[in-house]
């Protein structure tokens, strides 16, 4: 067996968090709770842009949770896809925008 860093049996030992901070812990969880329900965005649109996201923060535990939660509310593998380009082009876009910084500065230290 393969020794990983992230290991996949961590992600049902989430709600463990509350054992060190079980205040903090159940405000997270209801905070949680509530921003994924349907509001103004249905709970699939919200599904979508979290696996969006877990792919920008790259987060395993997020890509694996949203992954099954996108699949199973109705995305479909294409749909999923776009998705993660969409969250590919903006993260991809932002690391060029600072390119304007370092532009900038070396302007700056040329002049």
């Amino acid at each position: 067996m393969e020794n990983h860093y992230y290991n996949s049996k961590d992600l049902g030992k989430f709600g463990n968090i509350a054992e060190f901070q079980k205040p903090l812990a159940d405000k997270f969880f209801d905070w949680y709770t509530e921003v994924f329900k349907d509001s103004a965005l249905t709970a699939k649109e919200k599904s979508l842009i979290a696996l969006a996201v877990a792919h920008a923060v790259q987060c395993p535990y997020c890509i694996d949770a949203y992954s099954g939660d996108a699949f199973e509310k109705g995305w479909s593998e294409s749909q999923m896809m776009e998705a993660v380009h969409v969250a590919s082009a903006i993260k991809g876009g932002a690391a060029l925008v600072h390119g304007v910084q370092m532009m900038n500065k070396v302007k700056e230290i040329a002049m």
